[in-house]
């Protein structure tokens, strides 16, 4: 049912992709724009705890990673290791640091051959590009429990491919039956339905989520603004999302979800208890979340609702002029907007995932649809001949999602 509630969470501004734009691992999904098709929920656990945990299987603590960058002749290698993670029993805090080697060994091999006679200059010049700073990148993140239902996390990052760092803080409270969230970021990183990154210079807002209730319902309010506007590595002529362009909304989204089981093996006491020659053992399943066999139908609907307390216009072309460069066209989001949205999902489960082979298959098949009035729209010009917008919204085509996870099995020769 997790996977359901991103319809929902993908219109406000907290919806977590992975990224390996950044060091933290995450990026935001454009307000109200489909995942990309190789797009991946980000994990709950932030990147700098991940490497706390994968520095203990590898030398030394450095951990290879593959993250594309827009430079291509930094590469996509890159080694990362977590080089400080001071800690208390309430606060914690890491840096990071990253390493391209590509381009300094291509330089050095370019230095090299061009060499005729070994002298002190030209093991000079060899090892001034040890100090080209876009090889390296470094990240500080830190987070402070104030109280058992409130903490603060604060964080920065300095991409050795970038001029400007990237600020990031977050506010967490907890209430009996809500979450309230604050968060800002200078700028704030974005990823559209093209894959295609953006930084918004600056990211502010706030957001409260209720719990999911027995019945299913779900419901959340949240302000959020943008300053500056928006730009990209990726093109150059590229018209950046409305969603992103500067202004203050206010929005509010209702959901309504239920799930229901086919057949359900349940987990009992016996089942996660091994005996052996040595005694009897605790072995429960890998994650809690796939320890029953099942075969279950979910789904999810609701709605959301938006308004724009400040929305300026923004030019959508512009022409040089004697004095400098003057739009010609401008356009102005709508003060108000109202949509449903809503998903449906098939899941089986075969297996309990506490052995180490082959004991899990499971199979996921989700259809979403983002925006109703969009898809209606969309139904309508083609049933009514018309050939409408020359660039449907990217909303308008629901989108089905199949999942095959297979635990890899033993083998003996």
């Amino acid at each position: 049912m997790a996977n359901l509630r991103t319809a929902m969470d993908a219109a406000f501004w907290d919806f977590n992709v992975a990224s390996p734009q950044s060091l933290d691992g995450s990026a935001k999904l454009v307000p109200g724009d489909p995942a990309p098709p190789d797009g991946a929920v980000a994990s709950r656990a932030l990147r700098f705890q991940q490497l706390s945990f994968l520095r203990n299987g590898f030398p030394l603590g450095i951990i290879p990673s593959y993250s594309p960058t827009p430079r291509k002749e930094l590469g996509s290698f890159s080694l990362q290791s977590l080089l400080l993670r001071p800690a208390t029993a309430n606060w914690w805090l890491g840096v990071v640091g990253q390493f391209r080697p590509k381009k300094l060994i291509d330089s050095i091999k370019a230095e090299i051959s061009s060499v005729d006679e070994w002298e002190l200059s030209a093991l000079k010049d060899v090892a001034k590009h040890f100090l080209d700073k876009s090889l390296y990148s470094l990240g500080v993140c830190s987070q402070l429990s104030l109280s058992p239902s409130s903490s603060v996390l604060i964080g920065t990052e300095q991409l050795g491919e970038k001029e400007r760092r990237r600020h990031k803080l977050m506010l967490f409270h907890k209430l009996p039956n809500h979450d309230i969230t604050m968060e800002a970021a200078w700028p704030g990183l974005f990823l559209d339905h093209n894959g295609r990154y953006w930084d918004v210079p600056e990211s502010i807002s706030l957001d409260l989520l209720s719990l999911v209730s027995e019945s299913g319902f779900r419901y959340r309010f949240g302000i959020h603004k943008n300053g500056g506007h928006p730009h990209t590595s990726d093109a150059t002529n590229a018209e950046p999302p409305s969603a992103l362009k500067p202004g203050l909304c206010a929005k509010a989204a209702f959901s309504y979800e239920k799930s229901k089981d086919f057949w359900r093996q349940k987990e009992t006491k016996e089942d996660v208890i091994v005996k052996t020659e040595k005694g009897s053992f605790w072995r429960p399943s890998y994650d809690l979340r796939l320890r029953e066999p099942h075969s279950a139908v979910s789904a999810i609907i609701g709605g959301i609702c938006t308004a724009w307390l400040w929305n300026p216009e923004f030019p959508l072309a512009v022409e040089p002029r004697e004095g400098g460069i003057f739009p010609v066209a401008s356009a102005k989001r709508g003060p108000f907007s109202a949509d449903l949205f809503g998903s449906v999902c098939y899941t089986f489960q075969h297996g309990n995932f506490r052995k180490k082979y082959g004991d899990l298959t499971r199979i996921d098949a989700r259809l979403d649809i983002s925006s109703a009035s969009a898809l209606a729209q969309r139904v309508f010009n083609v049933l009514s001949g018309s050939s409408g917008s020359s660039f449907p919204r990217p909303s308008s085509s629901p989108r089905v999602n199949l999942i095959f996870q297979q635990q890899g099995q033993s083998c003996s020769v």
